[in-house]
């Protein structure tokens, strides 16, 4: 997705994407298809760096820094977090739900 595409979401809308391409790294993890697995984590990392430099998130953005960190830990096979993907999954998920950071 393109930068401009990117900053027309809502920063709600942009965790819900986020959180679309944690579940198909989960779901495709729980198949065993590590390569799809993969591709969907990249594009989640991809959609974090595209966030980080939306401004709109201010104070924020050292959260969502945080939480990709998290996600490129756990991309990497590195354990240190112990955070489950599914709670990854469902924390974008919260934003989107309670609208959280939606300016409407």
């Amino acid at each position: 997705m393109d930068k401009d595409t990117w900053f027309k979401l809502t920063p709600g809308q942009q965790l819900g994407n986020i959180g679309s391409e944690i579940a198909r790294a989960r779901h495709w993890d729980t198949h065993k298809d590590y390569s799809n697995r993969q591709e969907a984590l990249k594009r989640a990392l991809g959609l974090f760096d595209l966030t980080l430099d939306d401004r709109r998130w201010g104070a924020g953005l050292k959260e969502i820094a945080r939480f990709r960190e998290v996600v490129a830990a756990w991309f990497s096979g590195q354990s240190f977090f112990d955070i489950p993907l599914k709670s990854l999954e469902d924390y974008c998920v919260n934003f989107v739900i309670q609208k959280k950071y939606n300016p409407e």
